[in-house]
């Protein structure tokens, strides 16, 4: 069951061809997907380097103080993460112990 709806949302839905003019709702045809065909089956190995060189320089390389700092945030978390994944092993363990040595 649909939920009612006002004349402004069916000329709408008609408008858009969701709509048949009768009020039932039209059927999609579903568009074909598009498909890219290859230009070649297989490029020759210098062909794919150069492409690949291509590729490379488009790539925005950071600055050696943007990957120290980088470095020192991954560093920081790791260890941070590593003493917070210590910390509730060494808790749930004792409390493990301490509930079935009693």
């Amino acid at each position: 069951m649909t939920a009612p709806m006002n004349r402004e949302t069916k000329r709408l839905l008609t408008r858009q061809g969701k709509m048949n003019p009768d009020g039932t709702m039209a059927r999609r045809e579903r568009a074909p997907v598009p498909t890219k065909a290859p230009d070649k089956e297989r490029v020759s190995p210098i062909e794919f380097v150069g492409q690949v060189r291509g590729e490379l320089r488009k790539v925005a390389w950071p600055t050696r103080p943007e990957v120290i700092n980088y470095t020192g945030v991954v560093l920081v978390t790791l260890v941070f993460m590593g003493l917070i994944t210590f910390s509730f092993d060494f808790i749930f363990a004792h409390v493990v112990l301490w509930v079935f040595d009693r």
